[in-house]
């Protein structure tokens, strides 16, 4: 069973995983309005995979006798000036979203609570993956510049991002 500082720390993160969806879809909306079909695909399939973390989270909470308790999603911005501005904006939300899990592995350590650490390690190692690619869209962005041609292959190239998965 959690402790109810579990619960609520995982609850906490419930909605963080879910506002990364909404973050993410205004991306794909954003990216749609622009006619740049890769990245709002990529940013949708990012979206896709946050709405799979929270409920990786939402189910744990109710196979270990917890309740999730959701509450109210805070509206995400809509508006950025250009492609680097988001992606940048994207890897500051994954950093900070890094920050969160590290805080829930380190209430699992506190609590002593060497199941939910072991559930948690998934999410530690996700984070690192997660920066990892975000970083390096980031960088493939700074290379371009201005050059439009790169980033009409850039825009190719990350429209061929497969569907998340739910690994173990």
């Amino acid at each position: 069973m959690l402790s109810t500082k579990m619960v609520n720390a995982i609850n906490e993160q419930i909605n963080a995983e879910m506002y990364s969806a909404y973050f993410y879809l205004a991306m794909n909306s954003f990216f749609e309005s622009k006619s740049l079909a890769g990245f709002s695909h990529w940013m949708r399939m990012q979206a896709q995979e946050e709405m799979l973390h929270a409920m990786k989270l939402y189910d744990y909470v109710n196979e270990r006798g917890g309740q999730v308790v959701l509450e109210a999603i805070a509206k995400p911005p809509a508006q950025w000036n250009s492609p680097m501005e988001v992606l940048n904006d994207v890897l500051a939300h994954e950093q900070k979203v890094t920050g969160l899990i590290n805080n829930l592995m380190n209430i699992a350590l506190d609590e002593r609570d060497h199941a939910s650490g072991g559930f948690l390690q998934w999410f530690v190692s996700e984070q690192v993956e997660e920066e990892a690619n975000v970083g390096a869209v980031v960088d493939k962005l700074k290379l371009i510049g201005t050059d439009t041609s790169g980033l009409f292959v850039l825009d190719q190239e990350l429209g061929k991002r497969l569907p998340p998965t739910m690994a173990p």
